[in-house]
């Protein structure tokens, strides 16, 4: 893969000047990687089907209507063991079918005994709507009820909902946090819960929200925890929420190795919007993915894009709960092609077929960069991961 510029009408292959971007502590040759061909690993169990579940009625119709046919494999290991009361360590990416994995027990749990509290924690909004919106869909005519405890939307009308006691609170940490320490909201009542994206979690700061949180949990519970990666942080707070818990672990495609990842260097900012805007309006660019590192970057190279005749999206953390929301659903359905987003804002963030991820800057960390390009490349799909250095 090879990516040009245009000065002087002559073409040359960009080649690092040095090994590290200035500024940064990250070692820019580490983005330059061929895709290494891979099957996608089977995420289904052949020869089995969720009618082997012992479910109720009206859920197994749900789940018959949204068509689940086989299971994957973290729900057929999973939602035995969670129908039988074990607290699970779950380690399983997104894509895994885990959200199905502990929502079709756990709703069956509460069909059979409506005094059931669950607490469903997520590291961000969009994830906890994506979570909601499937509740919805499996509770459909059970009689469970659910309400969405997020940033963004009214804190009035949640605190509303949650008077009416729902069964299942689907929540952001800080969120949750902020209405138990005004009192709206008794953990001591919650007798399930799940800590989800674990990892996710953790990286975005929240590990003072989860240990608050878990620790005002009824000891009487049943705990299911699920992370993609495991490391000293997630694996104290696991042991610190989880009783003799049955360890799961799915093998997934690992982040980025069905992405061809290079490097183009820039003299200017303003070299790097014209290679942009000439990149985009290439056939190839279908749906394409940009990183920048602040809100306004986003929203400045949003208005250039504009300027040059190129419609985008912008997603970063001042823009309102409605207008997110709207700006995903556009992306996700192709009504836009092209999104700006800040690393933050885009942790949420579950999109199929996703050709092109283009790091517009650099990131903080290779961390950051991994899971930039893990947004490309997925299904056994191929991915291109660009970044601009200079």
């Amino acid at each position: 893969m090879e990516y040009y510029s245009r000065n002087k009408d002559r073409k040359r292959r960009f080649q690092p000047r040095n090994n590290r971007e200035r500024g940064t502590n990250i070692n820019v040759n580490r983005f330059i990687a061929k895709a290494v061909e891979s099957e996608m690993p089977n995420i289904y169990v052949d020869g089995h089907n969720f009618s082997e579940f012992d479910v109720v009625g009206p859920l197994r119709k749900n789940i018959q209507y949204k068509k689940y046919d086989v299971p994957t494999k973290i729900q057929h290991e999973a939602i035995p063991l969670i129908l039988q009361g074990r607290d699970i360590l779950g380690i399983a990416s997104t894509g895994s079918g885990k959200t199905a994995a502990f929502l079709i027990p756990l709703i069956n749990k509460m069909i059979k005994d409506s005094n059931q509290r669950c607490l469903v924690v997520e590291p961000t909004r969009e994830l906890a709507m994506q979570i909601q919106d499937e509740f919805m869909s499996l509770a459909r005519d059970t009689g469970i009820r659910s309400v969405l405890i997020i940033g963004g939307s009214s804190m009035y009308a949640q605190i509303n909902i949650l008077r009416r006691d729902p069964h299942f609170v689907v929540c952001t940490p800080g969120r949750m946090k902020d209405l138990s320490d005004r009192r709206v909201i008794d953990l001591r009542k919650i007798n399930n819960v799940v800590l989800d994206e674990v990892d996710r979690m953790l990286d975005m700061g929240f590990i003072d929200d989860i240990k608050y949180i878990t620790s005002r949990l009824n000891e009487k519970r049943q705990s299911l925890f699920f992370s993609a990666t495991m490391n000293r942080k997630s694996e104290d707070i696991a042991n610190t929420l989880l009783k003799n818990p049955v360890r799961v672990e799915i093998e997934t495609q690992q982040a980025g190795k069905n992405v061809d990842q290079d490097i183009v260097r820039v003299r200017s900012r303003e070299e790097k919007v014209a290679l942009l805007t000439e990149y985009l309006k290439k056939d190839e660019f279908e749906k394409v993915l940009i990183f920048t590192r602040t809100k306004r970057e986003a929203d400045r190279l949003s208005d250039k894009l504009f300027d040059a005749g190129i419609k985008t999206g912008a997603l970063h953390g001042n823009k309102g709960q409605g207008q997110r929301s709207r700006i995903i659903e556009s992306f996700k359905r192709g009504n836009l092609s092209i999104l700006i987003a800040t690393d933050i804002a885009s942790r949420g963030l579950d999109v199929n077929n996703i050709t092109h991820v283009i790091n517009y800057d650099v990131p903080e960390n290779f961390d950051d960069y991994i899971h930039r390009i893990g947004r490309t490349g997925r299904a056994g799909k191929k991915g291109i991961a660009i970044t601009f250095v200079g």
